[in-house]
């Protein structure tokens, strides 16, 4: 028997950049694997690695009639396909997808929680709001897996969900390809260039949507104060404006706030290693995260790193080790930090030392794949389902 396999996700750039190396890992290991999303330019890229797509029109806003029009596609889907697993991930896909499995009789149902939407810094009706769509999306669930372990406790305390039907899943990286030894000097150089980055002029970095809810703002405006301090300093930002989610900021915005501080925006990139090798200090001032790959990713390149001490950020970097907490949206704070990384060339090189080596102790994303896979069989066998006999196939690397 075929075991197959659907993960869904809002757009298909979480699919390639998110789940790609899961998704062929399980491919791996005997199952059929699919991946549903909206259409979009990352596709081509999904399929070229062996992965199917089914491309459903799904927004990121919060837009009712769409949603039942998706909700109805993807009962469609599931009702033709007759997949064995359906396993959801970010809050829309959680929601929609499980109800739509649930509904077309799909005997295995699994919820990945990446983060959720609401906050403490929310107003209490929209915080209870999404608290009660969580728990509409966990009675669908046969398992929910939280990338975070602050998540988990979450889940528990508001009833999202009980304690048997989740578990603690972890997020990762490749951690083969985010090493800075593998990232050649000459071709380094070049992308300096290319970019106009001035050698010996320190270099901030940030990867991430252009959003305000990620803290870009308050990082160009602390960056003032650092070359107040400091001496010219670059600010580094890598990714795009994202249209579609509220609160959404241009490259122009960023410079206004970072007035005479040099911004280079990069766009979104393939070469992402080398993004950060360029990096002196990853800052990461999100007001709200799940558990963020920049900071794993930037750690594993030896690069020490500033972030809010929210939810999720808590779990990426350990403060004094392999970077500072600061608190969220204090800008005085956000700049102290990043003088004294910079100023501090001792503390710079050992948490840099620190940030490879807690990477490869809890950030390798092979221990995920293997939860992933443990799960999976486990709820098979639950159910009187046969599972693939290939769980030990070798994990593939590349992105």
């Amino acid at each position: 028997m075929n075991v197959r396999v659907a993960h869904i996700t809002t757009i298909d750039q979480s699919l390639r950049y998110l789940l790609l190396n899961q998704m062929c890992t399980i491919a791996a290991a005997g199952y059929q694997v699919t991946g549903i999303s909206a259409p979009g330019p990352d596709i081509p890229a999904i399929e070229a690695r062996g992965i199917r797509h089914i491309a459903v029109p799904l927004t990121r806003r919060l837009t009712p009639l769409a949603d039942l029009r998706a909700l109805g596609h993807l009962y469609q889907i599931f009702r033709r396909e007759r997949f064995t697993i359906v396993h959801t991930h970010t809050p829309k896909p959680g929601l929609l997808g499980q109800l739509a499995a649930r509904m077309a009789g799909v005997p295995v149902v699994i919820n990945t929680v990446h983060g959720f939407y609401f906050h403490e810094h929310m107003p209490r009706a929209w915080r209870q709001f999404y608290i009660a769509l969580e728990r509409i999306a966990a009675r669908c669930s046969d398992l929910v897996l939280s990338q975070s372990s602050e998540d988990l406790d979450t889940a528990i305390r508001l009833g999202i969900c009980p304690p048997e039907r989740i578990q603690l899943l972890g997020n990762g990286i490749d951690i083969r390809r985010f090493d800075r030894r593998r990232v050649d000097p000459a071709h380094l150089a070049q992308v300096r260039r290319s970019l106009g980055l001035q050698e010996g002029t320190p270099v901030v970095g940030f990867v991430g949507r252009l959003a305000a809810e990620k803290g870009v703002l308050e990082l160009a405006r602390a960056m003032q104060q650092v070359q107040s301090c400091h001496g010219p300093v670059t600010l580094l930002i890598v990714g795009g404006s994202d249209r579609e989610k509220e609160g959404a900021i241009t490259g122009k915005d960023i410079q206004t706030a970072a007035g005479a501080v040099r911004c280079v925006f990069a766009g979104v990139r393939q070469d992402m290693p080398e993004m950060y090798a360029l990096m002196d200090i990853f800052a990461l001032p999100s007001y709200r995260e799940g558990f963020p790959r920049a900071p794993m990713e930037a750690s594993a390149m030896g690069i020490p790193c500033v972030v809010t001490n929210v939810r999720g950020c808590r779990e990426a970097v350990e403060d004094g080790r392999n970077g500072i907490l600061v608190p969220l949206r204090d800008i005085d704070a956000l700049a102290e930090a990043l003088v004294r990384l910079l100023h501090n060339h001792d503390l710079h090189r050992a948490m840099g030392q620190s940030g490879r080596t807690i990477a490869c102790e809890r950030f390798d994303e092979q221990q995920v794949f293997r939860r992933v896979i443990s799960a999976y069989h486990h709820l098979l066998h639950q159910k009187g389902l046969p599972a693939p006999e290939a769980e030990g196939a070798p994990i593939p690397h590349g992105a």
